[in-house]
């Protein structure tokens, strides 16, 4: 019994190490200690080059442009990041973007979509969500005095729906679904105060694709606090039985990030 204690103490010992060490504190980056935890808030106005939709993808569905009905943009977009540092390699981070576009136009043509039909030249209210929320691992590849990167993966789920309405005729097609993602990162510390960062989430490849990419330049006003500007593009969709969608934004963004 007393042998049994003691490998049972042992065993309790390099439990408690491990779990020490697996969250033991973020070692420095470039002469500065990382935070534990990072939250980001971004926002800018939102333009849109490309938003294409068939629903359903059969010759029941007419294939049409949402451009000429909402515009080009702007719109304002937001979203906000929440990083754990778990320690020097590993980290998990949290996105929650949501985005809705709602519009009055006018179709340049006759269209079919989702079980209805809709005139051209007459108003019809469009309305175009994409809602995405993400988790996301990522491992630290290089931690170097001036640069760092990041290759992980991540868990999207998105929340989207396309709708127009046109008098009393309706109809809308929503669509949640799960989508992986490859994640790729990296930052470049010019100065102790100035760093550009290269952010983005993709896949490629079967029915649909995705790309989130953001470049951006950062400047360190404290050593927990930095101000970034930069330039995201957001394009992707999907061509399957039930829809065909595809879209490109392109957004001019403003972000503060905290160390906590």
């Amino acid at each position: 019994m007393q042998r049994d204690n003691v490998w049972m103490l042992r065993a309790a010992a390099a439990a408690a190490v491990g779990t020490l060490t697996f969250v033991a504190p973020v070692r420095a980056q470039g002469g500065r200690p990382a935070p534990r935890f990072e939250i980001e808030l971004e926002a800018g106005p939102v333009w849109q080059s490309r938003n294409v939709a068939q629903i359903p993808n059969d010759e029941s569905g007419t294939r049409f442009s949402l451009v000429p009905v909402v515009g080009r943009g702007p719109w304002l977009a937001a979203r906000g990041y929440l990083t754990w540092n778990l320690n020097e390699r590993h980290a998990l981070r949290l996105l929650v973007a949501p985005l809705t576009i709602r519009e009055s136009g006018t179709l340049p043509g006759p269209v079919r979509f989702a079980g209805a039909s809709y005139v051209p030249g007459a108003p019809v209210e469009a309305q175009y969500t994409f809602n995405s929320y993400r988790l996301t691992y990522r491992y630290r590849v290089r931690n170097g005095a001036r640069t760092s990167a990041w290759v992980g993966f991540t868990a999207k789920v998105r929340d989207a729906t396309i709708a127009l309405q046109q008098g009393a005729i309706a109809s809308r097609k929503d669509d949640v679904g799960f989508v992986p993602l490859l994640h790729l990162a990296g930052e470049w510390r010019m100065t102790p105060r100035w760093l550009a960062t290269l952010d983005a989430d993709a896949l490629a490849g079967g029915p649909g694709r995705a790309e989130d990419v953001a470049l951006k330049l950062g400047y360190r006003a404290t050593p927990r606090l930095s101000l970034h500007v930069g330039y995201r593009t957001l394009e992707g969709g999907a061509d399957v039985a039930s829809t065909y969608s595809f879209a490109w934004l392109h957004y001019a963004v403003v972000a503060v990030r905290w160390g906590l």
